[in-house]
């Protein structure tokens, strides 16, 4: 007999407000025991010292958590000039101190460089794994390893403020983009050296920033459920958003009760609003309200086969 998972299957994408110094795993954590969830996952992870939206996914939304991973994002980031550090942050040593004597004019001109698709080099502190172990794994032994470019794009830099030593930007990149690194760039560019003081990730994809819900408001709603005596579903559901918000850029099929049974035992199926290729959405056509299933692919017969589809709780 199989092995009950602890938990309730609540399925649906919880759009946290990540608070400072804590892990992204540890949020994670925090929130599928705040939702009491079967399974959790979140979309990428910030830095500690970052602040701001990660998504994370409950249930059977955890099956699409990769297209939030590869979606565009928009940061807040706080630059400190004179300082450069190893780790291109306020956690990293200090690699060097020189006096900042730059203008508006200067500063300006160096973030134009930055503006649209430009090669960048991974930090050693990254995430990224080189023969199976991360990036910052190898940094911290004192190990640097080779790192290829890769094209990344700045879709939007906007400057915040500019005051003494430091520079505030809001800046919307294409996935894969390090902030960190781009600020270091800077730094070096204008020749005294930069690093992240503060960072702020304020937009996942279309994700709108007011649907943000700190972990303080989610502990607020249990403390007041149990005070209640209520299911705590009743509070916290609410605040969940829908699975199909995570691939809402793909294009949409429709198919009937008889093919959805067929794609969830493995089967590809016929829809006739097809495209001829690429990933789409898939939905059960329920009487003009639609059923979200998951996410299939276009075979080479031009039929949708499924990549990533929900299981349906037995009732």
């Amino acid at each position: 007999m199989a092995k009950r998972r602890k938990g309730r299957p609540v399925n649906g994408i919880v759009l946290l407000d990540k608070p400072y110094d804590i892990s992204s795993n540890k949020a994670l954590q925090n929130v599928k025991h705040i939702y009491f969830a079967q399974k959790a996952g979140h979309t990428g992870a910030l830095d500690p010292l970052a602040t701001g939206m990660l998504p994370i996914c409950l249930g059977e939304a955890t099956k699409f958590s990769q297209f939030l991973l590869d979606t565009d994002k928009t940061y807040q980031v706080t630059a400190k000039l004179g300082v450069r550090t190893t780790t291109s942050d306020i956690d990293g040593d200090i690699v060097s101190e020189k006096p900042v004597n730059v203008s508006e004019a200067q500063i300006l001109t160096a973030l134009d460089s930055f503006r649209g698709k430009t090669q960048q080099i991974p930090s050693m502190y990254s995430a990224l794994k080189y023969q199976g172990q991360p990036l910052y794994k190898y940094a911290r032994e004192g190990i640097e390893v080779p790192r290829e470019s890769r094209e990344i794009e700045v879709f939007n830099l906007e400057v915040l403020r500019i005051e003494g030593d430091e520079v505030d930007l809001e800046i919307h990149v294409s996935k894969g983009t390090y902030i960190r690194t781009i600020v270091d760039d800077f730094g070096e560019l204008l020749g005294c050296g930069a690093h992240v003081s503060a960072l702020r990730r304020v937009s996942v994809g279309s994700y709108p920033r007011d649907k943000m819900v700190t972990l303080a408001q989610l502990e607020t709603l249990l403390a007041e459920a149990k005070e209640q005596e209520i299911s705590p579903s009743s509070l916290l559901d609410p605040l969940l958003l829908p699975m199909n918000t995570a691939v809402v850029n793909l294009p949409s099929v429709s198919v009937d009760d008889m093919s959805a049974a067929f794609l969830r035992r493995g089967n590809p199926v016929q829809a006739a609003n097809a495209p001829s290729d690429g990933v789409v959405q898939v939905y059960i056509d329920n009487n003009n309200e639609p059923e979200f299933i998951g996410v299939g692919v276009i075979d080479d017969n031009g039929l949708v086969a499924p990549k990533r589809i929900t299981v349906v709780e037995p009732t």
